[in-house]
């Protein structure tokens, strides 16, 4: 017994000189984590759908008026009410910082700071967005012991952002292909600078309110990106994320529990009968009375949307009768029904033309940019899956002859505004629930249907919410920045119908 102790004595003393983490590292377990794996993970948390479920991306949905929801229970967005918002997206930052380290010295350095960059930007863009001033120059630094990040002002963070997206085009403009993209680009750096490029355009025309501000120069800036001539170049082209077998859409799979009680709006569906728009037919299902009433699917006249603001319990009564028409069965029975496209080629003209009538640029025509964005916008729609168009597939021709009747670009301004703005909300129809919102905020854009006896906006109850309340959390965690904030914007009160800087003239 005495002469084992000893064997194992003298072993213990020769491993003693080891480094006993090598002795128990496994080879094949990285212990560091890659720049492109990393920045994996930090593209998904923009490009990837962040709700709870299928019910959340309904209920964003329902805000801007694009569905209805029967017969399981009331969606309060729909019905003109939203509550707080989260900066759990925040939560990404430290990630950030751990790519950039990674990728210190590789050839992909620059791609990966403009990554950082985008993401950055794209993230403070919605949270302020949703609910004005936020922390900004003090996020992300829980690692540094600062737990109560003060608020920027939404100005301050506005600059930031635009610093950022510069940063991030000129990076990726010195940058080269890198490894870990999940989306189309596939690493392609021109490609990214080029939707960076867009990106830039469409915050500058979110800021259209602050035109004249001296310190901003958006037209300026506007002009200066359209003149170096680095942006999306077609309708192939676009910055989001492709649904297959592992990544699915959001309302795969939900059966008559979501997708079956989700119904076309009437600002959708009359819309696209004004402007004898196919994409009818790639948005809803016919309504069943009407295919009882022997009305082909190929009609639009099988097509009936809903008033959103309809009594909840007229919606579900009539929704039993298979009155109005669902949304079309390709979310609920296709994995990959159509990608996510946060930054198009067709909204990127729809911008232009905007831009161009607002006397911001000079090259081209509204007209030009007005059509070319919209026929991009029917073209991604026509590379779809034409089985789902209840055999009325939009074809090339009818792209080439869309622009006649109300399709047909006005010949006052301010019509010519209201067509834009009715193109990037049809572009949007559950693919971009948040730019939806933002852009009727901003312009009125189409109109939605709003009714003060169903309304559950309590103080405005005839119009639709401006704004998310902070995080609940911010009460207990972060007190006095958030006190300072409210008593700077809205007099102390976090409320859904104060408005935000950018909404002010």
């Amino acid at each position: 017994m005495k002469k084992i102790i000893g064997v194992i004595a003298i072993m213990l003393t020769i491993t003693g000189c080891s480094n006993f983490d090598d002795i128990n590292t496994n080879p094949n377990t990285p212990t560091e984590v890659s720049a492109s794996l990393l920045c994996t993970n930090i593209i998904l948390s923009v490009t990837k759908y962040q709700g709870a479920d299928a019910k959340a991306y309904i209920s964003d949905n329902a805000l801007p008026k694009y569905v209805a929801y029967a017969n399981e229970g009331q969606l309060g967005t729909q019905y003109n009410f939203i509550s707080n918002a989260s900066f759990g997206s925040m939560t990404i930052l430290p990630d950030v910082e751990k790519m950039l380290q990674a990728a210190q010295g590789t050839p992909a350095e620059n791609s990966y700071k403009g990554i950082a960059h985008f993401v950055r930007a794209y993230t403070f863009y919605l949270l302020t967005m949703k609910m004005g001033d936020i922390p900004y120059s003090e996020s992300g630094q829980g690692a540094l012991g600062n737990f109560k990040p003060k608020y920027d002002t939404q100005k301050q963070v506005f600059q930031g952002i635009l610093t950022e997206l510069e940063e991030a085009s000129a990076a990726f403009a010195a940058g080269a292909t890198f490894a870990g993209d999940p989306t189309p680009f596939a690493g392609d750096n021109t490609k990214w600078q080029r939707a960076v490029n867009a990106f830039q355009l469409k915050v500058l025309m979110s800021l259209s309110n602050k035109a004249n501000d001296a310190e901003l120069r958006i037209p300026q800036r506007f002009a200066a990106i359209v003149n170096d001539n680095k942006l999306l170049e077609n309708a192939n082209q676009y910055l989001g994320l492709e649904y297959n077998s592992v990544s699915r859409h959001p309302l795969y799979s939900t059966n008559d529990m979501f997708t079956g009680r989700t119904i076309l709006s009437t600002t959708v569906v009359d819309n696209l009968k004004l402007l004898n728009d196919k994409r009818l037919y790639y948005f809803g299902e016919p309504a069943e009375a009407k295919r009882i009433a022997g009305i082909p699917a190929t009609s639009p006249d099988a097509y009936v949307g809903v008033d959103t603001a309809i009594d909840y319990a007229g919606l579900n009564a009539t929704y039993a009768t298979g009155t109005y028409s669902r949304i079309n069965l390709k979310y609920q029975t296709d994995q990959a029904s159509e990608p996510r496209r946060m930054l198009t080629y067709a909204e990127q003209q729809l911008i232009l033309a905007e831009a161009r009538i607002r006397g911001w640029i000079s090259s081209g025509t509204a007209q030009q940019y007005y059509e070319s964005g919209v026929k991009a916008a029917l073209t991604m729609v026509m590379n779809s899956n034409a089985a789902y168009a209840h055999g009325n597939a939009l074809t090339q021709a009818d792209i080439d002859g869309y622009f006649t009747g109300q399709a047909a670009f006005a010949t006052s301004q301010e019509n010519q505004l209201m067509q834009i703005g009715l193109q990037r909300y049809l572009l949007n129809f559950l693919m971009d629930a948040d730019t939806a919102y933002f852009e009727y905020r901003r312009t009125g854009y189409p109109a939605l249907s709003i009714n003060p006896a169903t309304s559950l906006n309590v103080n405005n109850p005839a119009a639709v919410p401006v704004r998310y309340l902070y995080p609940a959390s911010e009460l207990t965690f972060n007190a006095e920045h958030l006190t300072e904030a409210l008593n700077r914007q809205f007099g102390g009160y976090d409320e859904i119908n104060k408005r935000m800087w950018t909404l002010s003239q």
